[in-house]
């Protein structure tokens, strides 16, 4: 991923941040044919300092179940579009439209999991994240035949990241007033993309000694 100085971000609290916001990520390996494979699906994301664990799982059908070693995986944020017409000083970076977004390219390595009651760990796991953010209670039960079925149909993954880049393309190359603006004008599109979008560059903004 290409990231100029000025975009690049090395706390991990941020991809901490992207991951809290969206766990569903794109795994790129490098399939038998020297082609890309790439699979979108949901992790699990754990943390302890710069050791970093991402856990998720494939169809067994999938092609991509097969891979272990080097892989790549991409972590989607907050994206959108902005218009030269909302910069007050319209001279500093020119009159041309824009793209803000935030995102992570991670680049490391994946061990492929088999075993059924590691499987059956991990998925209790993911269950347990996304089924608190929905108000739920569902679980997996190893004692329900449609759940064995299930376990059986599945690859597991664990990723340890090498690399990470994380990217924040928020404005930071702009003067203050024009930052301003484009948070401004992101809030009256009255959309919850365009509101994420601003709420992440009021973030980076006070990361960087700047309010609003």
């Amino acid at each position: 991923m290409f990231v100029p100085p000025a975009f690049a971000a090395t706390d991990l609290v941020w991809l901490d941040r992207l991951l809290a916001r969206d766990a569903f990520v794109t795994l790129a390996t490098t399939g038998d044919d020297g082609l890309p494979q790439l699979t979108q699906l949901p992790v699990t994301y754990r943390r302890d300092g710069s050791d970093i664990l991402i856990e998720g799982h494939w169809a067994r059908a999938n092609p991509q179940s097969g891979h272990s070693g080097p892989a790549v995986m991409l972590v989607h944020g907050p994206h959108g579009y902005v218009s030269p017409g909302w910069y007050p000083d319209k001279d500093a970076q020119g009159r041309v439209p824009t793209w803000n977004y935030a995102a992570a390219e991670l680049r490391g390595t994946l061990e492929r999991v088999t075993d059924i009651g590691v499987l059956e760990a991990m998925l209790a796991r993911l269950a347990e994240v996304n089924e608190a953010a929905v108000g739920g209670d569902w679980q997996i039960d190893p004692a329900d035949p449609r759940h064995v079925r299930l376990l059986g149909g599945i690859i597991g993954f664990r990723f340890r990241p090498q690399q990470v880049q994380v990217k924040l393309k928020l404005s930071q190359n702009h003067p203050q007033a024009n930052q301003r603006s484009v948070i401004d004008a992101l809030q009256r599109q009255d959309s919850p993309a365009s509101d994420d979008l601003a709420q992440w560059m009021r973030q980076v903004r006070a990361s960087s000694g700047h309010a609003g």
